[in-house]
């Protein structure tokens, strides 16, 4: 199965002219997958937008594409309780965290520990939006991640640009941390394959930001190994959120 493990899809609301206010419906990405031979893929909420019901209400509605991840601000005084309630009751199978939208910086115990306390306890895969950005470095995702050794991790866009580096180093570390590949340029997934191989990178495509056939155009040059990209394109993805292909 190819399993893409970052999207995005939203109903419109407010009038700003930056992607809120225009509707990217989850029929609109599905279509846009069966292009590109996308069998299933994540679908979060924008960090500006964040609606979770809307989440689990378009996983219900297509179970057999979309795993829908849920989305908290940890600053909100009922985060931890909105985590039980989104594996629970809604039945999510991710948390996404958006510290640049949000405000917060990621190496801060009392705010974050909390909130994978809850993610551990309820077996969801942690997915932190992470471009070139101080407020979510790699090794300020490490101090908290190895506190949680069982939680899976994924560093969304590997820290692309300058942040690079500290993605792989921290990957390379440790093993329930991921680099996930949307946004990032061919040589970050070389220089990723070749330092830490397939079983730490998952495909994702942060659609509609892009598209799935060139997120996966990108990764089969960067990855010439077929078993190799089997893995990165759903084969990881598939054993962390213990999905039966």
């Amino acid at each position: 199965m190819i399993i893409d493990a970052y999207n995005n899809v939203w109903q419109a609301g407010g009038t700003s002219d930056y992607l809120t206010a225009e509707s990217y419906t989850p029929e609109d990405m599905i279509r846009a997958m069966d292009i590109a031979g996308v069998d299933m893929a994540v679908g979060c909420s924008l960090g500006q937008m964040m609606d979770n019901n809307f989440i689990a209400e378009t996983m219900r509605r297509h179970p057999t594409r979309i795993i829908g991840f849920g989305q908290v601000n940890p600053r909100f005084p009922d985060a931890v309780a909105t985590i039980d309630h989104l594996s629970k009751s809604l039945n999510l199978k991710g948390l996404k965290l958006h510290p640049t939208m949000h405000g917060y910086h990621f190496a801060d115990h009392g705010l974050l520990d909390p909130i994978f306390e809850a993610a551990d306890r309820n077996k969801l895969v942690v997915l932190v939006n992470a471009l070139d950005d101080p407020f979510c470095a790699p090794l300020s995702i490490e101090e908290i991640a190895r506190g949680f050794p069982n939680t899976p991790v994924l560093i969304a866009h590997m820290g692309t640009v300058w942040n690079l580096n500290e993605a792989i180093l921290v990957a390379k570390r440790n093993p329930n941390i991921y680099l996930e590949t949307s946004g990032s340029q061919l040589l970050d997934v070389k220089l990723a394959y070749r330092s830490i191989g397939s079983d730490q990178i998952v495909m994702g495509t942060d659609w509609p930001g892009s598209d799935f056939d060139l997120e996966r155009a990108k990764i089969a040059r960067a990855i010439p190994s077929a078993k190799d990209r089997e893995l990165v394109e759903g084969g990881n993805l598939a054993r962390l959120l213990k999905l039966n292909p």
